[in-house]
């Protein structure tokens, strides 16, 4: 085969291993929180190898540690949490009613003040969609909760994903030096390279935002079950874990915890301001001390490009989109990288040179 046919090959083989992933994307979420569990993992793993622990047997034990612990949260928070979202839909049409008759004319008379006239507006658009944002979050629920395909997520999650896992886990090294033999030996150094980046940005923000987001969520549920505010525990494990998505996580939590705290603590606004300082607190601590500890600056991937790859995954694969989709934009983002700087080392940048330290521009 000519080169032009071998890659005419790869191009048709990857268009259609592309295809597959689409078709198959259903059943694709065990394996991909098998892989991902494996990979979290693997250093764990690794130490205990290094203190001549059967490569097994450490599997076998991190694993049954892990799954025991993610088992003792769910029997212990998932009651509490859901307790706490089904009273938070059935007092919605009162924080609603509260807000009209207390904030809104607040914001009227600012308005006033600034020559806006929004207070009618937003009274009848309240009273006109009432039952439609009911409608909306109560379809919402029953598709996180019930359905078919939720029931067949959570079992093959539960049987599938434990038994891909210790076995991704148990060969993890082996199947990489398997990958390896494969590398073209002309390029095989470069690929090292750049799978070694690679598992550093994977290993920064997948690990890193992990501990980040199970911090916040911490500090946020406790924090706002401390102050008394109603489903302060829900309010404050869904900003946590949602803090994957830059500020978006932190932004909806102090939406929403300062809203039931206006409609909790309406003559009392130190506590209102309480609620609110939390938030604000949660967000120095993350920029400040979280962040810069547990991912650092050298991740390499911009707020705007991982809300991006979010949105990207989940519109094309849904909730397994979302899991994949830092994995694989950090990806890209590594080789994009590499081809700028090969770029700049070429002519094409600076003609007359191939090879040596890209000039700097004048």
């Amino acid at each position: 085969m000519t080169r032009r046919e071998q890659m005419a090959a790869w191009t048709g083989i990857l268009v259609v291993a592309v295809a597959l992933l689409v078709l198959l994307r259903d059943i694709l979420l065990p394996f991909v929180a098998g892989m991902a569990v494996a990979y979290f993992l693997d250093p764990a793993a690794d130490w205990l190898e290094r203190r001549r622990v059967p490569r097994w047997l450490a599997t076998l034990l991190i694993l049954s540690l892990f799954f025991l612990a993610v088992v003792l949260v769910l029997l212990l928070l998932v009651p509490l949490v859901r307790d706490q979202f089904d009273r938070f839909l059935v007092h919605l049409p009162e924080y609603a009613a509260l807000f009209q008759e207390r904030v809104l004319p607040w914001l009227q008379s600012w308005a006033e003040r600034l020559g806006f006239d929004v207070g009618m507006d937003l009274k009848s658009a309240l009273n006109g969609n009432r039952e439609q944002i009911m409608k909306v979050l109560g379809g919402l629920l029953t598709g996180l909760l019930g359905g078919g395909q939720a029931v067949f997520n959570l079992l093959s999650l539960m049987v599938i994903t434990p038994v891909v896992s210790f076995y991704l886990l148990r060969d993890w090294d082996v199947l990489v030096a398997k990958i390896d033999s494969y590398l073209p030996l002309d390029h095989a150094e470069s690929i090292r390279a750049q799978a070694g980046e690679i598992d550093k940005v994977l290993a920064g923000f997948v690990r890193g935002q992990l501990l980040v987001c199970l911090s916040l969520a911490g500090f946020y549920g406790i924090g706002l079950t401390a102050l008394g505010l109603q489903f302060g525990l829900f309010i404050g494990i869904t900003a946590g874990m949602i803090s994957f998505i830059p500020y978006v996580g932190t932004t909806l939590g102090f939406a929403v915890s300062v809203g039931v705290a206006v409609a909790q603590y309406w003559d009392d606004p130190l506590w209102i301001g309480l609620v609110a300082g939390l938030f604000i607190l949660g967000q120095l601590i993350e920029g400040n001390f979280l962040h810069p500890v547990l991912i650092g600056d050298r991740v390499g991937l911009h707020p705007v490009w991982i809300i991006f790859a979010l949105l990207a995954g989940g519109s094309l694969f849904g909730f397994v989109g979302i899991l994949l989709a830092v994995p694989i934009f950090a990806v890209i983002g590594v080789l994009a990288r590499f081809t700028l700087e090969r770029y700049r080392r070429s002519w094409l940048y600076q003609p007359g040179a191939s090879s040596g330290a890209p000039k700097k521009p004048e």
